[in-house]
């Protein structure tokens, strides 16, 4: 038997490949689905499953562009509806695969559908659970995702203190346990960077699965303190349910260099997306365009920021870049790129064509500015990073808020923005940048290099 976690760090998420006697079971495919292909071709082995443990929203799986490459059954769990042919496993229907067996049980409450597969080895043993977004290492799952329900948080809530408690928590301490995401992630609030580890431990460490916790306090403390859910979150649903384009395809449609008259000329019209380093975009940008680095978790980001997925949008990447720029678009469902600039930021700029620039600032000379505490701060993490250590005086608007609470923003004087470690700060400069609040400064290393000084 061979389990393997494929893990997406732009995604924080988890696929699992799972080979035994020459057969193999993928649980959660991200859309790119060749790896999984070429691991089976590699051991003489045929894919014959592909377990979903829920319909996702914060990424397009592959289900089913490896299901018509391989052939394999796609399985979910009770009461997923989709358009295409799939097996509705009953709870705790056991499917076997080579000498092993994998077992679905039903455990909704971050969406009704939600399915924990268990594993049991040759002996009959329980060896590992694939839990989704049902229970992750140090959280579980948010109950507030589930789409066109007639349910609410609060019931899918009770829902996931029933599935934790009696299906879950009744295994074995020495049960391994296989998230379906790590520590960035949406679809939890404090999620461990750990992502393999014990049941028990779990037991010992989760808030949610602590002795003695009523139902009420399950439900109050797992809604409490919810962002609201991501926009782009419904599109994905939409598409895991009805089907989408294989990632050649996109790639044919969207690999195409534009030269600057062309993209000048569409500017207006398109999201200019500059992918580049934070520095860079700093130093010279487009007007109007917003920035998402590459380097850092692009793709949810770029979902948070530019909430519709069928808005066309033109890239600035950098040299041989922009095929993964694409590719991790792709993931989230921003499938409509018109194409690329050409050459990049210096065909823009040999072209004589206007650019703009963010103002950066080291931090400890951001300090030594702000030693008096009469300076316009703009704090753009999340409500618990600022909770848990701020700058005095400081405006919270979390990113993902920003752009819904501009008209908050004081622009009188100059703004100094920052985030976790810089990269954050950047993109609410681009946004603010692009409604037409100039007057701002990007504070170099964010809190953590902030904290160093103060």
């Amino acid at each position: 038997m061979k389990v393997e976690q494929i893990y997406t760090k732009c995604l924080s998420q988890g696929s699992y490949y799972i080979e035994s006697n020459n057969e193999v079971a993928i649980i959660d495919p991200i859309r790119e689905i060749d790896s999984y292909i070429e691991k089976a071709k590699i051991s003489g082995s045929s894919i014959k499953y592909i377990f979903e443990t829920h319909i996702h929203a914060d990424f397009i799986s592959g289900h089913l562009n490896l299901a018509k490459k391989t052939g394999a059954n796609i399985i979910y769990g009770p009461k997923a509806n989709t358009s295409f042919k799939t097996i509705n496993a009953k709870d705790y229907e056991e499917f076997k695969l080579g000498d092993v067996t994998i077992v679905a049980i039903h455990t909704p409450g971050h969406t009704i559908e939600s399915t924990t597969y268990l594993l049991r080895d040759s002996d009959n043993l329980d060896h590992a659970i694939f839990t989704g977004d049902t229970l992750f290492l140090g959280d579980v799952g948010r109950p507030d995702l589930s789409q066109k329900s007639t349910l609410s948080s609060r019931d899918l809530a009770s829902m996931l203190y029933d599935s934790l408690r009696n299906k879950i928590m009744i295994l074995d301490d020495n049960v391994i346990v296989y998230p379906g995401h790590g520590q960035g992630t949406s679809c939890g609030k404090d999620l461990s960077s750990e992502t393999v580890g014990k049941l028990g431990d779990q037991k010992l460490t989760n808030y949610a699965l602590r002795d003695n916790m009523t139902k009420d306090e399950f439900v109050d403390e797992v809604l409490d303190g919810l962002a609201e859910p991501p926009k782009y979150f419904p599109f994905n649903v939409h598409l895991n349910k009805e089907g989408y384009l294989e990632p050649h395809l996109i790639l044919n449609n969207s690999l195409k260099p534009l030269d600057v008259s062309y993209v000048e000329e569409m500017k207006n019209d398109v999201t200019l997306l500059d992918v580049r380093n934070e520095d860079d975009f700093a130093k010279s940008h487009i007007p109007g365009s917003i920035f998402i680095g590459l380097q850092g978790r692009f793709a949810p980001w770029a979902g948070e920021i530019l909430e519709d997925i069928n808005q066309p949008i033109i890239l600035i990447a950098p040299d041989g870049k922009e095929e993964e720029a694409i590719l991790r678009l792709s993931r989230v469902g921003f499938d409509n790129i018109k194409g690329y600039l050409s050459g990049g930021i210096n065909s823009w700029t040999k072209a004589n064509k206007n650019v703009e620039s963010i103002e950066n600032i080291d931090p400890e000379d951001f300090v030594s500015l702000n030693s008096n505490n009469y300076l316009n701060i703009l704090d753009v993490r999340s409500q618990s990073e600022n909770t848990s250590g701020s700058i005095e005086d400081s405006l919270n608007i979390p990113l993902i808020d920003l752009k819904d609470k501009i008209q908050s923003i004081d622009d009188n004087d100059k703004l100094y923005i920052h985030c976790k470690s810089g990269y954050r700060s950047m993109i609410a400069c681009s946004i603010l940048n692009s409604r037409s609040i100039k007057n701002i400064v990007n504070i170099k290393g964010g809190f953590d290099k902030i904290s160093a000084f103060i």
